[in-house]
C-alpha cells in the first residue's frame, strides 16, 4: 500500500517570511556582483584608434638620420638629421618635407614623425646604411584620386595623403626582407608589391601584391 504525501500548507505568514529571505538573499547577490563586476560582466574593450603599440622609444641622447634617394626627382639627401638632443631638427624635417614632396603637383605636406622613427627602426634591423630609394612619399588628393581611378591598388583614403607612409626599396636587401623587417615591428601596415614595400604609421594591417 502506497501512502499519499501532502505538502504542507503556507501560511499567509509563512510566505511573507520566505518572501523577506529571498530578498534578502537576492539583494546579498547583487551587491556582490556590484563589488566584483569583473567577475560578473566583462567590461567590453574600447575601440582605440590608430596604433595599439606605442611609438618606438627614443633616447634622447641620441642623433638619429636618414638618407633618401627620390627616384621621380633624382634628388637625394645623406644622413639628414631629423632628431639630436632630445628634440626634432626642424631644419632636418623642412629638408625630408620637401624630398617627398607630390612630384607630380609639387605639393609639400608635412611628414609623420612616427613614420620617420618607424624607417629608422628598419634601417637598423637591416643593418645598413643605403638609403632608401622613395617611390611615392606624400600625395595630394588630387594626385591620389587619379591613381586611385586607374588602379585599385591604389586606396581611396591612402595614408600617402596624410603623409604617413612611403613606398621604398633598400639597396641590398631585398623586398621581402624589407617587408619581414617592418611586420616584426608592428608599428602600422606593410605592403609588399613587385618594386617596393609599402610601410605606413595607420592601424596594423599586413597584405601582398604579387
Amino acid at each position: 500500500m502506497t501512502h499519499k504525501i501532502s505538502s504542507p500548507v503556507l501560511t499567509l505568514e509563512h510566505r511573507r517570511v520566505n518572501r523577506r529571505k529571498f530578498l534578502k538573499w537576492a539583494g546579498s547577490i547583487s551587491i556582490s556582483a556590484m563589488s566584483a563586476p569583473s567577475l560578473w560582466i566583462p567590461k567590453p574593450l574600447k575601440a582605440v584608434e590608430g596604433n595599439p603599440y606605442p611609438l618606438i622609444h627614443v633616447n634622447k641622447d641620441r642623433e638619429l638620420s636618414l638618407s633618401f634617394y627620390n627616384r621621380h626627382t633624382g634628388e637625394s639627401l645623406r644622413k639628414c638629421v631629423f632628431w639630436a638632443e632630445g628634440n626634432y631638427n626642424k631644419e632636418g624635417l623642412k629638408e625630408i618635407n620637401h624630398l617627398f614632396r607630390d612630384h607630380r603637383t609639387q605639393s609639400v605636406h608635412a611628414i609623420d614623425q612616427d613614420l620617420l622613427h618607424l624607417l629608422h627602426k628598419i634601417q637598423e634591423k637591416l643593418d645598413t646604411l643605403e638609403p632608401f630609394h622613395l617611390i611615392s612619399g606624400y600625395r595630394s588628393p588630387k594626385s591620389n584620386k587619379m591613381l586611385n581611378a586607374r588602379s585599385r591598388g591604389v586606396a581611396k583614403h591612402s595614408q600617402h595623403v596624410y603623409g604617413k607612409a612611403a613606398d621604398v626599396y633598400v639597396p641590398g636587401r631585398t623586398l621581402k626582407q624589407v617587408q619581414m623587417v617592418a611586420k616584426s615591428l608592428r608599428r602600422g601596415g606593410v605592403g609588399r608589391y613587385s618594386q617596393f614595400v609599402h610601410v605606413d604609421t595607420g592601424r596594423v594591417r599586413y597584405w601582398s601584391a604579387i
